[in-house]
């Protein structure tokens, strides 16, 4: 680090021992305004430099401080250390107001809101902070997955930078995102750009020729779908209306219904190549179309239902581009996966 001697502020400090309790304006120096503020300023950063009471009535044409009392590095030393220590102070204390508060939030008021939604099996939810917020707070709160069909985007700025901060958030969790739009949706710039940066950031988008509704599922315990005329409207019911399902039951029905359009759905040629990685189930059910098996021998030896087998094997048509089955063979052969 370059040493200080010899610097503007250096001088002057040296002028203020020299000359106690004279103004650094009045030391005669051949300095313009500038130089001599811009030296004051440092030497009162440091705390070399303590202002004197009348130190507001006395700015020079420049609007620069004239006045102040030089102290000794000591003395400065003493102050910067009890000034960070007063801070450090206020900090600890804050934390632990903070801690006292959290504390409080999770004894005395989560177990109210576990039981309002163990009773609350659906809730509406009304205006578009308090649906922004639940959007947030589930965002937060996956760690499995986040499934959501798209049919109306806000195209605005904010509302898209907001929901690209909300999935960051869950893919930060780890939890696995499938998002489905409307191919006519990615034709619009903004919507393209923003749909590259999740799939940058690990999530599975695919496209539609439409979609009759929003929605969204997290981790199979909660759905939020739109209230009776709220429209499609993406982010932004247009009656800014939403309703919560809690009943596993029912959001396992929404998710149902999430996975029998993402089945029909294609990975956009916009987004580059088609998603190349597959899960083992995956590759598995590949291999047993290939050697020839029903539906009902490769629920058998994979030990699943054959309502699964069908959505995986529709999955990966889709997915491939492929028109029938042979076809996906044909497609998953060709990219090594078989």
């Amino acid at each position: 680090m370059e040493s200080p001697t010899g610097t503007d502020a250096t001088q002057l400090y040296a002028r203020l021992l020299t000359e106690p309790g004279r103004p650094p304006g009045t030391l005669g120096l051949d300095w313009d305004g500038r130089r001599l503020a811009a030296a004051t300023a440092e030497l009162r950063a440091l705390g070399l430099l303590q202002p004197t009471a009348d130190h507001h009535r006395n700015e020079d044409a420049t609007g620069t401080d004239s006045t102040g009392t030089a102290v000794s590095v000591d003395t400065a030393v003493r102050q910067l250390l009890l000034d960070a220590d007063t801070q450090v102070t206020a900090l600890v204390t804050a934390l632990r107001h903070a801690r006292d508060s959290v504390d409080r939030l999770h004894t005395g008021y989560l177990p109210v809101q576990q039981r309002h939604r163990a009773d609350t099996a659906l809730e509406l939810v009304r205006g578009a902070d308090r649906i922004a917020a639940l959007l947030e707070d589930a965002a937060r709160g996956a760690r499995t997955e986040a499934l959501s069909l798209r049919p109306g985007q806000d195209l605005s700025g904010p509302a898209l930078a907001g929901k690209l901060a909300r999935e960051r958030l869950a893919l930060a969790h780890g939890a696995a995102l499938r998002t489905i739009y409307p191919a006519a949706a990615l034709r619009r710039p903004a919507v393209l750009a923003h749909v590259r940066e999740l799939t940058g950031a690990g999530a599975r988008i695919r496209a539609a020729h439409s979609l009759p509704l929003w929605l969204i599922v997290v981790d199979a315990r909660l759905a939020i779908l739109p209230a009776p005329g709220a429209g499609p409207g993406g982010d932004a019911p247009v009656a800014e209306a939403a309703v919560v399902v809690r009943e596993p039951a029912l959001v396992a029905l929404v998710a149902e219904l999430f996975e029998y359009f993402w089945s029909a759905a294609w990975t956009p040629p916009e987004l580059g190549p088609g998603e190349a990685e597959t899960t083992d189930r995956q590759v598995a059910v590949l291999r047993l179309l290939a050697a020839g098996q029903t539906d009902v021998a490769i629920a058998r030896k994979l030990e699943v239902s054959e309502r699964t087998v069908r959505r995986l094997v529709a999955e990966l048509t889709a997915g491939l581009g492929a028109e029938s089955r042979f076809q996906a063979g044909v497609h998953a052969a060709r990219r090594g996966w078989i």
